[in-house]
């Protein structure tokens, strides 16, 4: 017997870049986590292929799995975990406003026009420019101070929370100029995220195996109360 498949449309705007032309990764992963659990559960979002702007994509919810198709080319795939995802250490909103100082985006970046990280104006993208935290080698980290143009009438959706939490763990392994592109999110929700509202984003790289680069993030309200948190998988180029 096959399950019936409940299939949306879906459409990146051309804002929600990561690199030119293509859609910002952890603004899929939440998109995605989203429609699978509704921020109930820790998410694995898989990307398995560049996700165009401005076209119609095919978001298709069979089961416990949740993918985005282009035509019958598979971009992105969810599925739900049953472990919690763990955080790096909390940061507090100062040190982490003081570490933006030292971001290497500054000195040479790949995607400057990414929605997440890139030298974008203000409310237009997030401008989170995370740099190496004083003290702690193994952490980066930056004060967000959430744009009230990233509120929708029901608050900060899931995408843009996603959104803080990607690049932020590629920053955790890159100097000026370097990139890498995400493999894989795994996302867990805790709390809400309020428009205006200030707080730390934190990333820790974890490993490397090969050319996979392994690190994890979180988002932390001033009294270190757990907000979001993320694991990734990203692909360093040959």
């Amino acid at each position: 017997m096959t399950t019936a498949a409940l299939q949306t449309v879906l459409t990146v705007p051309e804002r929600f870049r990561g690199p030119v032309g293509v859609a910002n990764g952890g603004w899929l992963a939440g998109t995605l986590a989203d429609a699978l659990t509704g921020k109930r559960s820790a998410v694995e979002v898989t990307l398995h292929a560049p996700t165009p702007l401005e076209s119609e994509l095919r978001l298709e919810h069979v089961a416990n799995t949740v993918a985005l198709y282009d035509g019958q080319k598979l971009l992105v795939e969810a599925i739900p975990v049953a472990e919690e995802v763990a955080p790096p250490p909390f940061v507090t909103f100062n040190d982490a406003a003081q570490a933006e100082a030292g971001f290497a985006g500054h000195h040479g970046h790949s995607f400057p026009e990414c929605f997440a990280c890139g030298l974008r104006d203000p409310g237009d993208g997030l401008r989170i420019f995370p740099g190496p935290v004083e003290g702690d080698g193994s952490l980066v980290a930056a004060g967000w101070r959430v744009p009230l143009a990233a509120a929708d009438e029901e608050g900060v959706p899931a995408s843009i929370v996603g959104a803080a939490l990607d690049c932020v763990t590629g920053w955790a392994h890159f100097g000026p100029g370097e990139s890498a592109l995400l493999g894989r999110l795994a996302l867990e929700f805790h709390r809400e995220v309020i428009p205006g509202g200030v707080y730390s984003i934190v990333g820790q790289a974890t490993g490397r195996e090969g050319r996979k680069l392994f690190s994890r993030s979180a988002v932390y309200e001033v009294d270190g109360s757990l907000v979001a948190a993320a694991r990734a998988t990203w692909i360093a180029p040959r």
